[in-house]
């Protein structure tokens, strides 16, 4: 079967168990900890925190935060 037939359901399970057989039940479990869906609304909070800043003053806080890591 094509996955581009398979249900999201059958696409999900085959590609489960791909990650399982190549990591083993371990690291399939470490896999999957590593994504989660999120909550909330990331446009809307995106332009909260930029609200009022250019291209300019974004690039400045990220060179000065750069420089502190130094």
């Amino acid at each position: 079967m094509s996955t581009q037939t398979m249900s999201p359901v059958v696409l999900r399970k085959a590609g489960l168990e791909a990650v399982a057989k190549a990591l083993g039940p371990l690291g399939l479990v470490r896999f999957l900890q590593q994504f989660e869906t999120g909550t909330g609304d990331y446009t809307k909070e995106r332009e909260r925190m930029l609200k009022g800043l250019s291209v300019q003053d974004i690039m400045s806080e990220i060179k000065n935060r750069r420089k502190k890591r130094i």
